[in-house]
């Protein structure tokens, strides 16, 4: 397993990227899985850095495991933040024009589609996400 802390900002979501990617790269993992995951990055990490702290800036803690039989890699997002389950939000209309649609719901709409698994829980103070892509 491989950690990175860092601070919760729209800044960072690059350096965690890069992070994941780098223990992607080790598992030769196919472009397709990887750009998902980078997906996956932006749009977690992303409402961790917009809303989990707001205002303030707080850690966010970002752990790569990989998986055997079958081969998969599980990345699990830790913040401190305020609760919010992303996976009990109502999914968006997508038979609605992109004019008729609500804003907001279709980023995390799009990690349930392309990933394996995604968990939520709340835990002694902390929101803990967790994706898994088979590789």
């Amino acid at each position: 397993m491989k950690e990175l802390i860092i601070d919760a900002t729209v800044e960072n979501i690059e350096r965690v990227t890069e992070f994941v990617d780098e223990q992607l790269e080790r598992l030769e993992c196919p472009v397709k899985a990887q750009m998902q995951i980078d997906i996956a990055i932006d749009e977690l990490f992303g409402n961790i850095a917009h809303y989990a702290y707001h205002p303030e800036v707080g850690s966010a803690t970002v752990r790569v495991e990989v998986m055997e039989n079958p081969l998969a890699v599980v990345i699990t997002f830790i913040d401190n933040g305020i609760p919010y389950d992303p996976l009990a939000a109502r999914e968006p209309d997508t038979t609605l024009s992109a004019e008729e649609r609500q804003i907001g719901g279709l980023g995390i709409y799009m990690v349930k589609k392309s990933m394996d698994d995604i968990t939520y829980e709340y835990r002694e103070g902390k929101n803990i996400l967790k994706i898994k892509k088979n590789i």
